[in-house]
């Protein structure tokens, strides 16, 4: 999925209300871009960060730049925007390119399910139980490779795994997608230090039969792409 228009290097300021952040773009003039992304952001909103933001001419639009990747100056990247991971999925999805999950032909984004939630993707093929998919952005990254989800406390996740649950106990396929959006991860696992209830939440769910994949980001300031499929820590193992 490439980038709808070409994205801007810049420094950042400073990141505020979750959702704004100042900026300095490499003409040095200072404004203000959108950060869409609610978690903490933990290491990667330092004053000073470089970043790459895209801009759009979009007249109902107030803020004329969106923050999309943190560039850490070694050659890799993170994705902040937390909308790109459900872009980049859903053609993969079409395209059946997710081997987990190429034996589905039909793909329906944000359908009603649980107690007043939607799931990311519902998957439908012919004699095949539909396959419930929710999608989680993974930033965070505090030991060199692991990268760990959630970054800030989560009962929104927490939530999303006890309906995951409810779906694999009725007999769907109840799947949890962690894709990660850093270049410089090999494995994922789960922050139980900051979050234990969504930990607690993730052994129960696996435990009734929700799996839980991930996959890489591939991602550069002209595109991100599914990469390849990454190790995930066993549930049971963690620590609560």
């Amino acid at each position: 999925m490439r980038f709808q228009t070409p994205l801007e290097p810049a420094t950042l300021i400073r990141r505020y209300k979750r959702f704004l952040a100042d900026i300095r773009l490499e003409n040095g003039r200072e404004v203000t871009a959108h950060c869409a992304n609610p978690g903490s952001m933990m290491g990667l909103a330092e004053p000073g960060t470089r970043i790459w933001v895209e801009p759009n001419e979009d007249p109902k639009k107030k803020l004329k730049y969106g923050w999309r990747l943190v560039d850490h100056e070694n050659g890799h990247f993170t994705g902040v925007d937390t909308s790109l991971p459900n872009r980049a999925l859903k053609t993969a999805l079409m395209t059946q390119t997710i081997p987990e999950l190429s034996a589905y032909d039909t793909v329906l984004p944000e359908q009603k399910y649980g107690t007043k939630s939607r799931i990311d993707f519902l998957l439908r093929g012919t004699g095949l139980p539909d396959a419930y998919v929710e999608v989680k952005s993974v930033t965070l990254m505090r030991q060199q490779g692991i990268a760990e989800f959630p970054d800030s406390v989560t009962a929104r996740g927490a939530k999303h795994l006890t309906e995951l649950a409810q779906v694999a106990a009725s007999g769907h396929r109840a799947v949890l997608f962690y894709l990660v959006q850093r270049t410089d991860c090999t494995e994922v696992s789960v922050a139980a230090d900051i979050d234990p209830t969504y930990a607690s939440a993730l052994q129960t769910a696996a435990a009734h039969g929700v799996e839980i994949v991930a996959y890489h980001a591939q991602i550069t300031p002209h595109s991100i792409e599914i990469g390849k499929k990454l190790p995930v820590c066993d549930p049971q193992t963690l620590a609560l």
